[in-house]
């Protein structure tokens, strides 16, 4: 079974509106035999096919089902608890006349749990491809029986065939396979400290100012001898030689309004917080957390004079502004570094409305996780914009790492957590572990959510409330939608309204399914982030009637229909996310390799706390490959004309150590997600970020408007640290 899994596809992008049932059919057929093709750039069918196995009896029947993303605004459909959701294409090939196994008339799918508790029917199936139902479980199979009707609601004919998900392959490690020599040697190497691939041993180090990060409470168990290793190099924290008692503490952000030629001061220090019972010097901007909250309108620009009062050299990019790219904040591209007691001004147009942040552009694995970070609302020109709200927050989202005594230490020549980033154990809400938000009863609330976090992707929701969608990264949607939860990855925005119609608290939770690697199993994690109170008194005006209804916003649609229209030929580049890694300890290699298995779409949780911090950027490269020519990172040259579209496939390789999402950022430029993994988006917004599942494709159509040298990077920091960036040029004509 688990070789049949390991399959390939061909992949055809689809275009154009059709039937759903019509769109599914002629979907890409995700269980294709291997190709050049798919080798180039498609979705893995190890992660997104099932092969079916027929009963003894019946060998000559073939047949497969294709996984696909459940339609939604995300490229990760996940449902309110965070399982993901398929709408599967079920391909049978042989399959006989169902009255020759007896009284039936028809064959019917269906979809169970391991333990056979839950049944749902997926519904007829046919020769050929068929689409059938939605799945929403963490394990599962799929069986194929004959029966008397195609109405029959609980399974009683016989199976033909069955397979099981490819979550299945996630197995208890064998860790005597794993156990690591006190050299760390791996065998046939000679024994000296080279077999040690870089790592420090800390009981010779006498861990040198390394804090081991705390173990996941609900992964207990650690690979044998890990626990004597360290990263390589040195561990660092902000201000260590300073007295801390010298160094202001921080205050909570201020909201500061600007208008057209307005000017800010905005510095970057050192502060002190108390957070979860530690205290430790971190940073801010202004001395604030997070930085103080920049509201502007449409069409306006101001001037920001930076000045950079940290022990680090640093720059501000402003995410997500297609600003004039001399103040993009890029180092080495668009400006040089600014050094600590240095100065840089920044002079910001907004053309588009809608949320967007500003936060350093060097070392962000430290600088922005300690705190250098902040909002920006551009407020539309445009009345009506949005339905009418009582209130809107703006939440920006992270965590931190905590040991016992404060902050794990980040790496000094080079970032740690190289391969699955730093995941934090303390969940903030603007920069703080306790949000709190009272309201009245029947209260529509705006809430701009912003993905501040290292690499954590989260999916955000308020208990049952029901949320609205209405914008992400650069502007609104082209229709409004419900959506049980949000998942919101790394430097991403989403826009959602939410109505509290009932009096009471509601938890703002991030709710996932973790994997324990070594257990070999899946676990449901919900963390709350913050309580919204809801007080009896009845909010005024009564918003009910607008928030139930969902607008199509027409100059969004017609806008967006008319460049996808026009881009219909544009070129296509195909860029491969993929990873290099040299020089890690035996066991975690191979406890790696084990995990690539099976691999889930998106990495909600760390715990494995151990394997992630100890590969570094100097043992880790992550890879941006071209794959017309090979070139990777830095070393791709595009050069593209002011105003042209370009069809960009993003694939995400499932072959590597370790694979993970990806959030891509294009700095400058705004860009519409056509399709994942062959599926067309239903629903449409400008976006400048974007999650690329692990093993799966993304289709962007980038609009080429802003001219200048801008980078294309994965937004968890580690990764972009580990060198997973490159550079491209939009001329003037």
């Amino acid at each position: 079974m688990r070789n049949a899994l390991l399959t390939a596809v061909i992949f055809v992008l689809v275009f154009g509106a059709r039937g759903a049932a019509a769109q599914r059919t002629a979907l890409p057929d995700l269980c294709a035999r291997d190709t050049v093709a798919r080798i180039a750039a498609a979705p893995n069918p190890a992660s997104y096919c099932m092969r079916l196995v027929p009963v003894p009896e019946m060998r000559q029947l073939s047949g497969a089902v294709e996984l696909y993303r459940a339609p939604s605004p995300f490229t990760v459909t996940v449902t309110a608890e965070g399982i993901l959701v398929y709408e599967p294409v079920i391909a049978l090939h042989s399959l006989p006349n169902p009255s020759t196994l007896g009284p039936y008339t028809t064959y019917v799918a269906w979809v169970t749990t391991p333990n056979f508790v839950n049944e749902v029917k997926l519904g007829a199936v046919r020769e050929g491809r068929t689409p059938a139902g939605r799945i929403a479980f963490n394990q599962f199979i799929v069986l194929i029986t004959a029966e008397r009707s195609a109405d029959v609601r609980t399974r009683s004919g016989p199976v033909v065939m069955r397979g099981m998900s490819p979550s299945w392959l996630v197995q208890p490690h064998d860790i005597t396979r794993l156990m690591l020599d006190p050299t760390g040697d791996e065998p046939g190497q000679p024994d000296d400290m080279a077999g040690m691939n870089g790592m420090h041993d800390m009981h010779d180090m006498h861990m040198g100012g390394w804090i081991m990060p705390p173990m996941h409470p609900a992964v207990t168990l650690m690979l044998p001898g890990i626990e004597g290793l360290v990263p390589k190099g040195t561990p660092w924290l902000p201000a260590r030689d300073i007295n801390p008692a010298t160094i202001a503490p921080a205050k909570p952000r201020t909201i500061i309004t600007l208008h057209d030629g307005d000017s800010l001061d905005l510095r970057a220090e050192l502060v002190t917080r108390s957070i979860a019972g530690r205290t430790m010097t971190m940073y801010g901007f202004n001395g604030e957390y997070p930085g103080p909250m920049i509201q502007v309108d449409q069409q306006a620009t101001i001037v920001v004079n930076f000045e950079n009062r940290i022990d680090q050299p640093s720059a501000v990019h402003w995410h997500g502004i297609r600003l004039d790219n001399r103040f993009d904040g890029t180092p080495g591209v668009t400006q040089e570094l600014v050094p600590s007691g240095g100065r840089f001004r920044y002079v910001i147009h907004f053309p588009d409305a809608g949320v967007y942040w500003y936060h350093p552009h060097h070392r962000e694995d430290t600088q922005q996780n300690l705190g250098l970070y902040g909002n920006l609302s551009v407020r539309p020109v445009a009345p009506n914009f949005f339905a009418p709200a009582h209130r809107e927050e703006f939440l920006i989202l992270s965590d931190l790492l905590l040991g016992d005594d404060g902050l794990v230490p980040f790496g000094a020549e080079a970032a740690t957590h190289a391969l699955m980033g730093r995941f934090g154990n303390v969940f903030l809400v603007n920069s703080a572990p306790d949000y709190r938000l009272h309201v009245r009863r029947g209260e529509v609330v705006r809430f701009y959510l912003t993905n501040a976090a290292n690499n954590r992707v989260f999916n955000l929701r308020l208990g049952t409330t029901p949320l609205k969608l209405v914008g992400s990264d650069v502007g609104r949607f082209a229709r409004e939608e419900m959506v049980p939860s949000v998942v919101l990855a790394p430097a991403e925005r989403y826009i959602v309204e939410a109505r509290f119609d009932s009096a009471g608290t509601v938890a703002l939770t991030n709710h996932v399914q973790a994997i324990d690697h070594a257990g070999g199993r899946f676990f449901t994690e919900i963390d709350t982030l913050g309580l919204v109170t809801v007080d009896d008194t009845p909010a005024t005006p009564d918003l009910a009637s607008s928030f139930r209804t969902l607008r199509v916003n027409a100059p969004v649609r017609d806008e967006i229909a008319s460049v996808i229209a026009r881009g219909a030929n544009a070129p296509r580049r195909d860029l491969l996310l993929t990873v290099k890694v040299g020089d890690i300890p035996f066991g975690l290699r191979e406890l790696l390799r084990l995990d690539t298995l099976y691999v889930n779409p998106v990495e909600w949780s760390g715990t494995m706390p151990m394997m992630d911090w100890l590969p570094t950027a100097a043992d880790v490269t992550w890879t941006i490959r071209e794959l017309a020519t090979g070139h990777e990172n830095m070393n791709i040259d595009w050069r593209f004309h002011r105003g042209e579209l370009v069809h960009l496939r993003l694939v995400n390789d499932r072959s590597g150590l370790h694979p993970m999402a990806h959030p891509v950022h294009i700095h400058g430029q705004r860009f519409l997600v056509l399709a994942v993994n062959g599926a067309p988006m239903k629903n449409h917004a400008w976006k400048d970020t974007v999650l690329v599942p692990a093993g799966g494709t993304v289709d962007l159509l980038v609009e080429m408007s802003n001219p200048g040298s801008w980078m294309l990077h994965c937004h968890i920091a580690e990764h972009l640290e580990s060198g997973m960036h490159m550079m491209f040029r939009v001329d003037t004509n």
